[in-house]
């Protein structure tokens, strides 16, 4: 939490297409604006943030549950059903898609952040079935209290979309999204087998060959004031599976 003798807040600042803007335009900034401030400074100094380093988090082998060995991929499917039920997330190692790739995909859209904001724009969403959307905070049209970042969002399946810009963006883009689907529908599979279901079962009831499938970058900017911001508010993803990295 904030202590009680926290700088004031930056006046209010109109609209901005980005927050890589504002920072650009004020390098010096050592104060947020008033619409990007969630609470003020707390006077509490007993307030405290709790964590749990020591639980551990439940961890997919996606070789075994993909493994020809029958008995290794029963208890990958196993440890999967457990994962979701108990927890609603898990971590995928072993999942085939190459390092280097989620690296090149990672540089990609720090390049795509980086860009001039007149070759951004050319992407600046205008509503959320868009299929190539560039923008800041949660939904700066509505928000009341902006957030700390900038995204952009690109639907890839059932057809490909992808800014053509900076130069191989659209290629990384998609390699990723083939390599990353395949991962994501390998596990349904297994969530399928752990329900007592046939593996293509939500596959098929979804008819995921026409699913959309969504990339979205996020990109957070230091902040001066980390403890009044905030680069997401609480949400629940409405898709049927997210893969973060």
């Amino acid at each position: 939490m904030a202590s009680s003798d926290s700088e004031p807040l930056a006046p209010r600042v109109q609209k901005l297409n980005s927050i890589r803007t504002l920072i650009s335009q004020s390098p010096n900034l050592t104060t947020i604006p008033s619409n990007y401030a969630f609470h003020q400074a707390s006077t509490d100094s007993t307030s405290v943030v709790v964590s749990e380093p020591d639980i551990p988090l439940p961890v997919v082998d996606f070789a075994l549950l993909t493994s020809d060995s029958p008995a290794q991929r029963s208890e990958a499917v196993h440890r999967l059903g457990e994962a979701c039920r108990d927890w609603g997330f898990f971590m995928v190692i072993n999942h085939g898609v190459p390092e280097d790739l989620v690296k090149r995909m990672i540089d990609a859209c720090g390049e795509f952040f980086d860009m001039e904001e007149e070759d951004k724009l050319e992407f600046q969403g205008k509503g959320v079935l868009d299929a190539i959307r560039f923008g800041t905070s949660f939904n700066a049209a509505v928000d009341k209290v902006m957030c700390w970042k900038d995204y952009l969002k690109f639907l890839v399946h059932p057809q490909f979309n992808s800014p053509h810009k900076p130069p191989a963006f659209r290629d990384v883009a998609f390699e990723y999204s083939s390599r990353t689907r395949h991962v994501a529908r390998k596990l349904l599979e297994g969530i399928s087998e752990s329900l007592g279901l046939e593996p293509m079962y939500i596959d098929k009831a979804l008819d995921l060959d026409k699913g959309l499938q969504l990339i979205a970058a996020n990109y957070y900017p230091p902040c001066p004031q980390p403890e009044l911001a905030l680069g997401m508010t609480p949400h629940s993803d409405q898709g049927l599976l997210t893969l973060l990295v």
